[in-house]
């Protein structure tokens, strides 16, 4: 694992995102070629990156790390997007870009770990001081999986970041009014492994971003638009439209499909931290 002394040594290409001081001065360009190596690396199944992400952590890399470098690796997409949409808009219609995206970031999370992200995304931009409203999008009032629930607990006192729990679909549809005003959509809701119609309230948070994205706002997909398989590219129905997906270590399979494709956007593989050793059988 690589120590704090030899990261700050290390190459800028070749810094984890939660330990690269330059990551947040990139565009999307600036970020796929600071990523280029994960980005070029053969694609894998769910399944195979469950498996390696479960070794790395045997090897000694504490998922906490791994969320940390995740997190952060959406913030710098998610602001890199919000600059990106502010500049056509300025180049499309001047007179209404001082209008758009002037709300704040909302994270819709769900309660697992692909939620977690979605918390170390909202604490990583707070820190460049933009506004997030952070939603934990579940029946639940925490998350479920021990790093997510350190990540949420993490925001409370963090003066930019308004958290809120919305336990049913009319809490998501109160967030809703205004959506056209928000300056960026971070879609954290569920990685992969969705089968069949989604239920509530994860189902009406997946219709916000799909309503957000129609009035121009830019949505940004945690791993996996939600839902997409990252296996199979098979999509549920509703599935998030977005964007920009930044999935991790690895491009997955399923987001190289016909359908994967046409709902992830521009997809970006940032590294996270995983040792080689974790990919060998």
């Amino acid at each position: 694992m690589t120590t704090p002394d030899r990261a700050a040594r290390a190459p800028l290409g070749r810094r984890l995102p939660a330990d690269d001081p330059t990551l947040f001065e990139l565009d999307l360009a600036g970020l796929a070629a600071r990523w280029a190596e994960a980005m070029d690396r053969a694609p894998i199944t769910a399944a195979e990156m469950t498996g390696t992400d479960a070794k790395a952590q045997r090897l000694g890399v504490s998922g906490g790390r791994l969320m940390e470098h995740a997190g952060t690796a959406v913030a710098a997409a998610g602001r890199a997007q919000m600059v990106a949409a502010v500049a056509a808009s300025e180049a499309a219609r001047p007179e209404a870009a001082e209008h758009r995206g002037t709300g704040a970031v909302l994270v819709l999370c769900g309660p697992g770990n692909n939620g977690g992200d979605g918390f170390v995304a909202a604490r990583r931009l707070a820190a460049h001081g933009i506004r997030v409203v952070v939603v934990l999008v579940s029946v639940s009032s925490r998350p479920g999986t021990p790093n997510a629930a350190r990540n949420w607990d993490r925001l409370g006192p963090v003066t930019l970041v308004e958290r809120i729990h919305a336990p049913v679909a009319r809490d998501i549809a109160t967030l809703g009014q205004g959506i056209e005003r928000a300056a960026l959509v971070i879609d954290a809701l569920l990685g992969t492994g969705v089968r069949g119609e989604l239920r509530e309230p994860i189902r009406t948070a997946v219709e916000l971003c799909n309503r957000a994205r129609a009035a121009g706002v830019p949505v940004l997909a945690v791993d996996t638009p939600t839902a997409c398989d990252l296996t199979s590219g098979e999509l549920s129905d509703p599935v998030v439209g977005a964007d920009v997906t930044v999935t991790f270590h690895r491009p997955k399979k399923g987001l190289l499909t016909r359908r994967g494709r046409s709902v992830a956007g521009r997809v970006l593989v940032a590294p996270i931290g995983i040792p080689a050793e974790a990919d060998r059988a």
